[in-house]
């Protein structure tokens, strides 16, 4: 058997407190099937960042050919590649504290694009699932009443009020402007929308992929995260969520990119026939975190 198990990693529910923790039990397990000898990469791990600690990971699967870790966008978590013939199963399991990371978006700035650090500048540009300059007279027009964090929440409540969550009605070819036109579709839909908005405003939006307690049915669920500042000057990256299902303060990270195609759960380079996709995500225990 394939099989990774890491102890303790050290690094860096609605209306968590400042300081207080989100412990969830995540168990995720993926089967898939290859006609021939396929590459697959798959990114279903929860990343170890500053915002969240992994306090147990699990992974095990189905005897592989050749089995490689690297590096994934940004730096942010891992992605696995396997070589792998014929049924392939992968089991996933972990324990993470997430910090109580929620802020209110409201009182953070946009920096003007000149201000702006090198790991944000890429983000404002266009991509495969978001063209953000078609989105620019709509969002020059709907939003010019709004700033920074403000602008950015006006945009998540637009899209909430607006589209109507769907499955089934996007594929791999849907970009933002089809769900745009229809005002439908899933998760992945909801977050290419609003990096669009976000980016046609002159702010780096992301894709951030993970799991939530609270998502309804039970999947991988995408987010958006935009680079705004808070009172003091200082940027990060924000977690923004326009179908209202993930609380982002508890949400566990899994990868980021500039869109669904640089997150997706599996990429196969060759033809693989996905036949079984069960996760489970549980909200453990609300902690207060001591340092």
């Amino acid at each position: 058997m394939l099989k990774a198990v890491l102890p303790l990693i050290r690094k860096g529910h609605h209306g968590l407190r400042p300081g207080q923790t989100m412990h969830l039990s995540i168990t995720t397990r993926l089967r898939w099937h290859c006609e021939e000898p396929t590459d697959s990469l798959l990114q279903i791990e929860v990343a170890a960042t500053s915002g969240q600690r992994l306090l147990a990971n699990a992974f095990e699967g189905t005897p592989a050919g050749h089995v490689t870790r690297v590096p994934a966008q940004d730096g942010i978590g891992e992605r696995i590649w396997l070589h792998q013939e014929g049924d392939c199963t992968v089991t996933y399991a972990a324990e993470v504290e997430v910090l109580g990371r929620s802020v209110a978006l409201e009182t953070l700035a946009a920096l003007p694009p000149h201000r702006l650090p090198g790991e944000a500048v890429p983000y404002l540009m266009d991509s495969r699932y978001c063209p953000a300059n078609r989105f620019s007279p709509f969002v020059d027009e709907e939003f010019a009443a709004f700033e920074g964090g403000a602008k950015v929440a006006a945009m998540r409540d637009w899209i909430a009020a607006h589209y109507r969550y769907v499955p089934g009605v996007s594929d791999a070819s849907t970009t933002a402007i089809d769900s745009f036109v229809e005002r439908r579709g899933v998760c992945r839909d909801y977050a290419h929308t609003l990096i669009c908005f976000a980016r046609a405003a002159a702010i780096p939006a992301r894709f951030a992929s993970g799991y939530g307690a609270d998502v309804t049915p039970q999947d991988f669920h995408a987010v958006a995260e935009v680079w705004l500042a808070n009172p003091e000057g200082v940027g990060g990256w924000h977690l923004v969520d326009a179908t209202g299902m993930a609380d982002t303060a508890s949400f566990a990270q899994i990868a980021v990119g500039r869109d669904a195609a640089d997150t997706s759960f599996l990429t196969s380079f060759g033809q693989a026939d996905l036949r079984e996709l069960a996760i489970e995500v549980r909200e453990v225990a609300s902690l207060n975190h001591v340092r």
